[in-house]
């Protein structure tokens, strides 16, 4: 006779955490797994470009900042160019230069940030030119699927208004959503990116 499944405990497939942080970033969960985590150089030391700095919060529907998150970043080097195969230019890449990283927000306070060079404008689709744009997704507990988004820079507002990404978003003011905003910190740009993920100004996420 079969034995019912009850004994069975339950999986962890409901939730993207805590394991996102043990599996991915150990070093912030407390564990010294690797000397060097996968992910936290984006740049490099070698990258042509303005070197800058992202920082941002991502805050629930009410407000409040979610303070186990985890954002992956994708770009093109400061000439408009991927490391990555399909690119056709990508031997150009200066050595080092992964345009792949990751950050995980602060416990405590929910902020996020990392350092990098500011990306150039890239090929889009039939002959068009896209703005200088870091690709994010984020996950965190609670979020099953991992959103996908952009942040664009404020800086760049004759490409941004040429881009055609930025230009599906039917209703203008919500564009506003994906751009960050520059300041200066000790004589360093900085962009700040602040992701709603529900609410009033709820930032735009992509469906690729």
């Amino acid at each position: 006779m079969r034995q019912p499944l009850a004994y069975l405990k339950e999986s962890p497939s409901q939730t993207a955490g805590p394991y996102v942080h043990i599996g991915l970033a150990p070093g912030a969960a407390g564990f010294s797994i690797f000397d060097q985590e996968l992910g936290w150089d984006i740049a490099g030391p070698n990258a042509a470009g303005e070197r800058i700095r992202i920082e941002g919060m991502v805050l629930d529907g009410t407000g409040a900042p979610v303070r186990d998150v985890l954002i992956e970043a994708w770009q093109a080097n400061a000439a408009g160019i991927y490391p990555h195969p399909e690119d056709p230019r990508h031997t150009e890449v200066e050595d080092g230069f992964r345009g792949w990283g990751r950050t995980i927000s602060d416990f405590e306070t929910g902020l996020w940030g990392f350092e990098t060079v500011k990306p150039g404008t890239v090929p889009g689709r039939n002959g068009t030119v896209q703005a200088p744009h870091i690709s994010l997704w984020i996950v965190a507990r609670g979020i099953n699927l991992g959103l996908a988004t952009r942040l664009y820079f404020s800086d760049e507002g004759e490409a941004n208004a040429a881009d055609p990404v930025l230009n599906l978003v039917e209703q203008t003011h919500r564009r506003d959503t994906l751009v960050a905003k520059r300041e200066e910190r000790d004589g360093q740009p900085l962009y700040r990116f602040d992701i709603r993920l529900q609410g009033d100004h709820e930032t735009v996420f992509l469906d690729i």
